[in-house]
């Protein structure tokens, strides 16, 4: 899932009519993945290691053929988490993955500054691409529970579900503009946070 120019830049605009219209600084990230999961190679390796060696077992006579054998499948599969994030995604748990996109998710909001401005109405929508994971952080001066973000989160991932990075980043955006509105949000300040889109690779 990658944006085109195109799609960031509809992405931005809409992130700015967010922020007009509802008064916070919105900002949108997209990371390749929030944590590296070392474990996902070694929990590859040995369990198709384990299949390799059930399987010279049955299928090789020859002990010296069956040792490259396993170990190969063990290799091949290590190498595969690598290159293919689905793949790799069998490996690593939904909490893990859950956990660590909230870990990127606090990090950028500490990074980014969306917790220094003025009236506490800093906004990050972050999407972990590799994790299928959407995290919404709001300030304290936009007095938004978990409770109320949870639907707009679950509304975005079956697109996220199938490939669709930006019609799920515009829909999130639409459901928090209609959700601020509805408790009373209006437009008005200074644009404190300039840039609303980040794409980056993460960790």
């Amino acid at each position: 899932m990658n944006l085109s120019e195109p799609e960031r830049q509809h992405i931005a605009e809409r992130a700015a009519r967010l922020e007009a219209r509802c008064g916070v600084e919105a900002v949108v990230t997209i990371a390749g993945r929030c944590d590296a999961y070392p474990e996902a190679p070694w929990k590859a390796f040995a369990l198709f290691s384990a299949l390799g060696a059930f399987a010279s077992i049955l299928l090789l006579p020859n002990a010296v053929l069956a040792i490259p054998t396993f170990l190969g499948a063990g290799a091949a599969a290590a190498l595969a988490t690598v290159f293919i994030p689905p793949f790799a995604r069998l490996f690593v748990g939904a909490a893990r993955r859950e956990t660590e996109a909230r870990q990127y998710a606090s990090a950028c909001f500490l990074a980014r500054g969306i917790g220094r401005t003025e009236r506490r109405n800093g906004l990050l929508l972050l999407v972990g691409l590799f994790e299928r994971t959407v995290v919404i952080l709001p300030d304290a001066g936009l007095d938004l529970a978990e409770a109320e973000l949870r639907p707009i989160i679950a509304g975005m991932a079956p697109q996220l579900a199938v490939g669709r990075l930006a019609p799920a980043l515009l829909g999130g955006l639409d459901a928090l503009e209609a959700l601020l509105a509805a408790k009373g949000r209006a437009g008005g300040g200074r644009d404190e946070i300039a840039q609303e889109v980040f794409v980056e690779k993460g960790a």
